[in-house]
């Protein structure tokens, strides 16, 4: 089966329907976004490129947002694999790849896989990698029962579990932090356009994966930021040593920001961003 596309859909090889928003003219840079949201997560960033001459690509992972609600494929190859197939059907080259959270290890795990033939740079903004499970040769993750827990919560009562997570995900139950209850209601709302099954099978892929050799592969320039204060993927475990296994890979560390620090921090992230690629 070959890949179809219209306006804003591809349709993989596989038969799934994968969402995409394409704005603006001029070198690319696509965005892969995190759990459980879609590609309105990083509406801020990309309105703001696309007003400085870049051509900003947004797509909404399998059993996500507007993409085909997918039994089957929830895992992280699969992204990756959609992903390029996405970037097949548009013809695109010369790409600066940024993700977020899960969307930063869909970003390794692509290169990983399809090479950095049209990658030119990438961004790892709150990031998984290398690993979010404490095992063996990972004794600084997190311990099961935390994904355990996560997992509960979707099954039980999923909406009122992303209603909860919105909280501590930008960093809204700190002393002091002004709290957004819009930006709040926008989680939930991309959180319940993600189908159930997507949600659940996701949290193994974001948590147990690897990406320790795909991270090895990144010949690339690389940024990396996170949040000092990061309570869904906390820095120590995350980008102090994802930035070791990365062969060009440089951390900006944003002091007291959350995990949703691409909504919280947006103007400091947008010129950071800004500033990478013109550099």
């Amino acid at each position: 089966m070959t890949i179809t596309r219209t306006s804003n859909t591809i349709t993989t090889r596989d038969g799934t329907t994968i969402y995409f928003t394409d704005w603006g003219h001029g070198p690319v840079v696509t965005f892969s976004h995190g759990w459980p949201l879609n590609g309105d997560a990083w509406e801020d960033q990309m309105m703001f490129l696309a007003e400085k001459g870049y051509r900003v690509i947004a797509h909404d992972r399998r059993g996500h947002g507007r993409s085909s609600k997918t039994w089957h494929g929830n895992h992280m190859d699969n992204y990756a694999d959609d992903l390029a197939q996405l970037i097949e059907a548009l013809d695109l080259h010369n790409i600066t790849m940024v993700g977020h959270s899960t969307g930063g290890g869909e970003v390794a795990r692509y290169i990983g896989r399809h090479g950095s033939d049209r990658v030119k740079k990438a961004v790892l903004v709150g990031a998984v990698p290398p690993q979010m499970v404490k095992s063996p040769t990972n004794p600084g993750g997190l311990p099961m029962d935390v994904f355990d827990g996560i997992r509960n919560g979707v099954q039980s009562d999923r909406s009122q579990f992303f209603k909860d997570l919105s909280a501590p995900f930008y960093g809204f139950n700190r002393d002091g932090a002004k709290t957004s209850q819009g930006l709040r209601d926008n989680f939930w709302l991309q959180g319940m356009q993600c189908s159930i099954r997507a949600a659940y099978e996701c949290i193994k892929q974001f948590s147990e994966t690897d990406f320790t050799e795909d991270l090895k592969k990144m010949d690339i320039p690389t940024l990396l930021v996170h949040g000092s204060d990061d309570q869904i993927v906390p820095i120590d475990a995350a980008a102090r040593r994802a930035v070791e296994f990365l062969p060009q890979g440089r951390l900006v560390v944003y002091e007291g920001a959350p995990h949703g620090l691409p909504s919280t921090h947006k103007d400091r992230l947008n010129a950071d961003l800004l500033e990478f690629l013109r550099s």
